[in-house]
């Protein structure tokens, strides 16, 4: 709570682009200049790449536990992308919430549709474009994360999942990372702002009405 009496509950910002669009980087960037933005960590079945840290960048889990955790309905969205399960947890996101702390997403259009439809007012959507399909590609090559066959898939997949950029509320062309790393702190300023997340106003504006 502010000194104004005025508090809010936090907002479920989601970053959602094709592999190689800039989401990454500008999550990294997000994260080191807002202390009250903290990163949702997704469990997956999918390998730790070198230099992953468990708990921090992912939860990893073999297929059988990620299954059982869908059974005990313990995520706010799960999806399969390029053969590997990932989720959102409910219960530390909704601590986040609670408390005013914002939680930054990471995750494709099939998360994000279920986010919209699990926790709608607590969303904001963020689609980030590439500037061109070369540079798409070019950074995909840059990056040396990937074998050959992998950087094809992501390019083949990179039509459909742009395709998805009308159920997003915000649209980034990242031609530039720091110029779209401000655009998307602006778009999470007006969202702690919205009337809707702010708790107390109410009685304050009641005070107010009544001269005090």
């Amino acid at each position: 709570m502010s000194e104004s009496g005025i508090g809010r509950r936090g907002v479920m910002l989601v970053l959602s682009s094709p592999s190689g669009a800039g989401k990454t980087t500008i999550s990294r960037l997000l994260l080191e200049r807002d202390e009250n933005l903290t990163m949702s960590v997704s469990v997956t079945t999918r390998p730790k790449r070198p230099g992953e840290t468990e708990g921090i960048d992912y939860r990893f889990v073999d297929p059988i536990a990620f299954n059982l955790m869908v059974n005990r309905q313990e995520f706010l969205e799960y999806a399969k992308v390029f053969d590997h399960y990932y989720g959102t947890p409910r219960d530390a996101v909704e601590v986040s919430l609670g408390a005013g702390r914002d939680v930054l997403f990471d995750i494709d259009w099939q998360g994000t549709q279920q986010l919209v439809e699990n926790a709608v007012r607590d969303v904001a959507t963020v689609f980030i474009l590439p500037p061109s399909t070369m540079e798409l590609e070019r950074r995909l090559n840059t990056r040396a994360q990937d074998p050959p066959e992998v950087v094809a898939a992501r390019m083949s997949k990179a039509a459909d999942e742009i395709s998805h950029y009308p159920e997003y509320t915000y649209i980034i062309v990242n031609w530039d990372i720091e110029k779209s790393v401000a655009q998307v702190r602006s778009i999470l300023a007006a969202e702690r702002l919205k009337r809707d997340r702010l708790t107390g106003l109410g009685d304050v504006v009641k005070a107010l009405r009544a001269g005090q």
